[in-house]
This record gives structure tokens, C-alpha cells and sequence, in this order.
């Protein structure tokens, strides 16, 4: 579909505005080629092994959550600074008090004082769609959370979607299908609570039924069990350390690392990438610690405030209600005649939690 042709003849209205949106997402998404790697070559089980299935070809892996256990795999090395990727299937069924979470940390080697970088996404009950949340944390910054909420454009049980965590020394980015959804800049006044240890990567299935659906009002049902999450096309990139030596000869070759994953086209935003990013957050991100002024009367250093973002929150960080209805988020004004709008969920709004 030739996406610039097709919408240059067509008359504006909300509709046209929406498909060149997806336009420029689709055209965005076709920019990145990872290479790929097989679940061996650079993974390893973390827990729960009967509860993980992977394909004849090794390159995809299913983690299952059932009334036994979740599941759970990590990566066979630590990376100083990289580039985290692999296309998600979530579960289908009915999935309250389920978190998949797709991170790195280091938290097995830094207890105390770890750091970290979650996709966390979050089960609902039937009829209401899939959340998720970034954060991150450094140097053990676990009260002070610099969590974003969000939903989705689209179902992500019934296809693969890609979602990517690029870290290096001066940025952080999250992406989903290429799109660029949040940007952490470094900035000198945050101090350690910028992640800069080495770290793993992380993929975990599990029964979060104290706290993931409306607070804990809703738990994992295993009637519906099991619950089966895919990843395929696994991405490691970045200079593979031992987090606990410290060798200065090791530094050089992970400089050349870094410094090219610095360099790479995934490490800028173009200007139609921030357009995408722009486009998801003002009408899919319904909670940023950034606008909460409940938790944080100053916000912190790394925060850029958006005024095109900052109108549509409360002071506590979450969405006014009136654009919730506005944006198509808001959930009690769907009554009779509703089919459609529930089985399109990619603009509905999360249950808060």
C-alpha cells in the first residue's frame, strides 16, 4: 500500500487521520533488521523447565503458567549496555492476575543495589484488554518507581508484536514494533538511579493475583489454565561482561560496542519516529510518574514535560476522565450496540490498579 498517495487524495476527518498514523507506524516499523539468534545461543531456563516448551528450530520458546508454577528464562550472559528484543504472543484466554514481563536486571548479583529495565504486562479480565507498564530502576531505586502505563493499538494475543529495550550510556529507549513509546535521556542529576551495571535479560510468566488486575480484585482463574506466552525472533546485542570483575584490558572492546550501538540508526529518533511516539503516548498511555505530583511535587531530573501530554493527566499522574471518553478509553459508556467496540479493543482504556 503505497501509504502517501492513498492519503494525499483523501479528505481529512478522524478516520483518514487514524490510518496515517498507522501508515506512518507501518512505514516507521520496516526500518529496523535484527539479527536474530536460536534460544540456545544465547538463553538459558530460569525456573520452572517443565513449564517451557521450545520449538523443533529452537527459535521459538513458549513459557506456560499453570496451578504449579510460572516459567522463566534468562540470558546465558550479562551485557554491559545492549540492545534486548523478541516478538510476543500473550495469552488468549482469560488472563486477570497474570504479568509477562520481558527486563533486564541484575538483581541476582547486586541485591541491594540493583538496576533494572521492565515491559511489564498486565492480564484483565475478559472483555478488557492487555496493559502494560515501563520502568526503571538504578542502583536499587525501587521507591522511587519511574513507572508509564499504557494499552495498546492493537490485540497482542492474536499476533506477534516486537517489543525492544535499547540501553546504552547516555539513553534509554522502549520500543514496540520499532515505534519509539518512551525516551529516558541521561541526565547528570540523576546519579545512580540511572542503570549502569551490567545486566541479564529476563522473560517471565506469573501469578501476580495480589496486585496486577485492580489492585488484586481480580485473581488468575486456572480454569483457564495454562496460560502460554511465545517469544520468537530473540535479539541480544551488546558487550557480554562478568559483572562482578572489574578488568580495565575489558574495557576497550565493550567501548567499540557501545560506541557503535550509540551509533546505530536505533539509537536516533527521527523526526517521523517521534511523530509515532507522540501519536501513542497522547492517546494510549493512561498513567506517567512524570505528571504525578502527588508522588512527586518536583519531578525528577529526567523528566521532560510535554504540554501536548501534561493537559491530558490529573495531578496524580493519571488520565482525566473526560479524555478518557474523548480518546476512547473509558470503558462505561459502551452499553447496547457495543459489540464492535469490545472486540476493538486497542483503543480502550486499562483498569487502574
Amino acid at each position: 500500500m503505497d501509504c502517501s498517495r492513498s492519503l494525499s487524495k483523501t479528505v481529512i476527518t478522524p478516520l483518514s487521520l487514524l490510518l496515517s498514523s498507522f501508515c506512518l507506524l507501518a512505514n516507521f516499523a520496516a526500518a529496523f533488521n535484527f539479527s536474530t539468534i536460536t534460544f540456545d545461543q544465547g538463553y538459558t531456563p530460569l525456573f520452572s523447565d517443565f513449564n517451557i516448551i521450545r520449538s523443533d528450530d529452537d527459535k521459538t520458546v513458549s513459557l506456560l503458567l499453570n496451578r504449579y508454577s510460572g516459567s522463566g528464562f534468562i540470558s546465558s550472559e550479562y551485557y554491559n549496555y545492549g540492545l534486548f528484543s523478541a516478538k510476543i504472543k500473550l495469552p488468549s484466554n482469560y488472563s486477570a492476575g497474570i504479568v509477562v514481563a520481558f527486563y533486564t536486571s541484575n538483581v541476582d548479583v547486586f541485591e541491594k543495589n540493583h538496576d533494572e529495565l521492565d515491559f511489564e504486562f498486565l492480564g484483565n479480565i475478559r472483555g478488557k484488554p492487555w496493559r502494560f507498564q515501563t520502568n526503571l530502576y538504578g542502583n536499587g531505586s525501587t521507591s522511587r518507581g519511574r513507572e508509564e502505563r499504557y494499552s495498546l493499538w492493537f490485540d497482542p494475543t492474536k499476533q506477534f508484536h516486537r517489543y525492544t529495550i535499547l540501553w546504552t550510556s547516555r539513553s534509554i529507549i522502549f520500543y514496540v514494533d520499532e515505534v519509539p513509546i518512551r525516551e529516558v535521556i541521561r541526565n547528570p542529576a540523576m546519579g545512580g538511579d540511572y542503570p549502569s551495571k551490567p545486566m541479564s535479560l529476563y522473560a517471565t510468566i506469573w501469578d501476580a493475583s495480589t496486585w496486577a488486575t485492580s489492585g488484586g480484585k481480580y485473581k488468575v482463574n486456572y480454569n483457564f489454565q495454562p496460560f502460554v506466552s511465545d517469544f520468537t525472533d530473540l535479539v541480544l546485542e551488546g558487550c557480554t561482561v562478568d559483572p562482578i570483575q572489574k578488568i580495565p584490558a575489558a574495557a576497550a572492546p565493550c567501548d567499540r560496542d557501545t560506541d557503535a550501538l550509540e551509533a546505530d540508526d536505533i539509537n536516533t529518533i527521527s523526526a517521523e519516529g517521534r511523530k509515532a511516539m507522540s501519536w501513542f503516548r497522547e492517546r494510549y498511555m493512561y498513567y506517567s510518574y512524570c505528571y504525578d505530583l502527588m508522588r512527586y511535587p518536583v519531578p525528577p531530573p529526567e523528566c521532560v514535560i510535554v504540554p501536548a501530554e501534561r493537559h491530558l493527566f490529573k495531578d496524580t499522574g493519571r488520565l482525566k476522565e473526560a479524555l478518557k471518553i474523548k480518546f476512547g478509553r473509558h470503558q462505561k459508556h459502551r452499553r447496547r450496540g457495543s459489540r464492535r467496540g469490545r472486540r476493538d479493543a486497542g483503543g480502550a482504556a486499562a483498569t487502574s490498579f
